[in-house]
């Protein structure tokens, strides 16, 4: 098991991520606190992928606020809590959580890209602190296969380039967040 922490650029706040790789795939388990339009909040979630790095299970709670329970079947087809399908996103097999660098590691470690490859995917968006989840168009580029890559908002334009460790977890986020434990 590993253990790493982020702090944002902008705001107060830090999060504390457990990876652990498991015989069945990739568990994490992390608790942040944040904020987001001058409002504070806490947050804890688990993700479970399996070995081929496609998430099946994301539970997130606000503290004090709504919980949100998703399933995934490594295909793009997706179930709520409720074990109510979920039509709008048929397709995605990352989820993206709004609050959390961790969620860079899903496609990064899923799509294996080759140097100079970009690979455009849809994601389940998760913003924070509401817990909405929407479609959303992304891309990543891989600058130098496990260290850096490009990472493109294609709704959004944004885009920025990170710096991974071995495990693919985030080390430097410009704009966003940066990691402070451990520094490699």
């Amino acid at each position: 098991m590993r253990e790493v922490r982020w702090i944002p650029e902008e705001g107060d706040g830090v999060e504390h991520l457990a990876f652990d790789a498991r015989a069945d795939g990739f568990y994490v388990e992390s608790v942040l606190v944040g904020e987001r339009d001058d409002r504070a909040y806490g947050l804890m979630y688990r993700v479970k992928c399996d070995l081929r790095w496609r998430t099946l299970h994301a539970w997130l709670k606000v503290t004090g606020g709504p919980e949100l329970e998703l399933h995934g079947d490594g295909e793009g087809n997706w179930r709520d809590g409720h074990d109510l399908v979920l039509p709008f996103l048929t397709g995605c097999i990352d989820i993206d959580i709004a609050a959390t660098p961790f969620t860079n590691t899903l496609p990064i470690r899923r799509l294996q890209l080759a140097r100079g490859a970009r690979e455009p995917i849809a994601v389940a968006f998760i913003s924070t602190p509401d817990l909405q989840v929407s479609r959303v168009e992304q891309a990543y580029t891989c600058i130098e296969p496990g260290s850096a890559y490009r990472y493109e908002g294609i709704d959004t334009g944004f885009a920025a380039e990170l710096t991974v460790d071995d495990d693919a977890l985030v080390i430097d986020y410009p704009m966003m967040f940066t990691r402070t434990m451990p520094l490699v």
